[in-house]
């Protein structure tokens, strides 16, 4: 049998501050920049609970900035469209 499957130690879901989630022993502090996200279990009970609450793998920053950058092309769309419209 392998290591994984008699794994019955108890883990804490954390996330850092760019909202990307990781496990980590219950029994240990918690690595600099990561914080308990409020769910603890058997490894694979939380390893499930990640995999339907983490459903975005990017860095909060990286959504942010693309956001950001689909925001700009829209408002540069909608002044292309009011120009055009003027111009006729």
């Amino acid at each position: 049998m392998s290591y994984e499957m008699e794994d019955e130690r108890i883990y804490n879901v954390v996330i850092n501050h760019e909202e990307q989630y990781s496990i980590w022993l219950a029994n240990k502090e918690n690595a600099l920049g990561w914080s308990n996200e409020g769910k603890s279990g058997p490894k694979a009970e939380c390893l499930a609970y990640i995999d339907e609450v983490w459903t975005d793998m990017r860095p909060l920053s990286l959504r942010k900035h693309m956001d950001k950058v689909e925001q700009t092309k829209a408002a540069k769309y909608i002044s292309k469209e009011k120009l055009e419209a003027a111009e006729t």
